[in-house]
């Protein structure tokens, strides 16, 4: 059969023989602990489906530790009831309701191919993908919310959304909307009535990271969602 395997997926089927050997035959308890006991991770990971930012290998996690819900942009939709089918909502779900995670984190990530399809979207650009558009206007309250504080524009006259901002300068400062767009789905998962809850309870505790590609820093939101701060020196 090795004759047939594409070299791509030959390099995945080795790194499935590594884990075979670590997991397995190095540290068998391990993995036959949580087959008979089940998992019990104390984190849900909402991460972005780049390629470059894999949760596991970033933390380095050991099999159990993170339940992931990976997504474009790490984006988590506000509660609504209505519609059949939806992965997002039913991942946090299962990981707050069955799992009882102690911990939410979102980790977002520079140079973010979802949210640079919001800011073409947000620059008139129409969108030539069938889904990507729709999915990433999760984060527009977000980056309207967070992002006027620090770029201007004009605001309701309650300080709610913004009327209007300097696209060209939002294109500049992309990761500031990756930022806001993460405290944006923060502010989400406080509108989940059994997340609220456990927030008010003391059982839970929600968090936003950002991470850079380029330097490999770490920034992580303070308790107050208020400002982005380096967590690794």
């Amino acid at each position: 059969m090795e004759a047939f395997i594409h070299p791509t997926l030959s390099k995945l089927f080795d790194g499935i023989k590594g884990f075979q050997h670590r997991c397995y035959a190095l540290n068998p308890d391990i993995m036959k602990h949580l087959v008979e006991h089940g998992q019990r991770p104390k984190v849900l990971l909402i991460a972005c489906s780049d390629s470059r930012v894999d949760p596991a290998l970033l933390t380095d996690a050991e099999p159990g530790d993170l339940f992931v819900l990976r997504n474009v942009a790490n984006l988590v939709p506000p509660y609504r009831m209505e519609g059949k089918y939806d992965s997002a909502r039913s991942a946090i779900e299962y990981a707050v309701r069955d799992l009882a995670v102690e911990h939410i984190v979102i980790l977002g990530h520079a140079h973010c191919g979802g949210i640079h399809a919001l800011l073409n979207t947000l620059s008139g650009q129409k969108s030539q993908r069938d889904f990507i558009a729709d999915w990433v206007s999760i984060a527009m309250d977000g980056c309207y919310r967070y992002v006027v504080d620090q770029l201007g524009g004009t605001q309701t006259d309650n300080g709610g959304l913004v009327r209007e901002v300097d696209v060209e300068n939002l294109l500049n400062h992309q990761y500031l909307v990756e930022r806001a767009a993460i405290r944006g789905s923060l502010d989400n998962l406080r509108s989940y009535p059994w997340i609220r809850e456990r927030l008010d309870a003391g059982t839970l505790s929600l968090h936003g990271w950002w991470f850079d590609l380029e330097t490999g820093d770490l920034w992580a939101t303070d308790e107050n969602n208020t400002a982005f701060l380096p967590v690794i020196e």
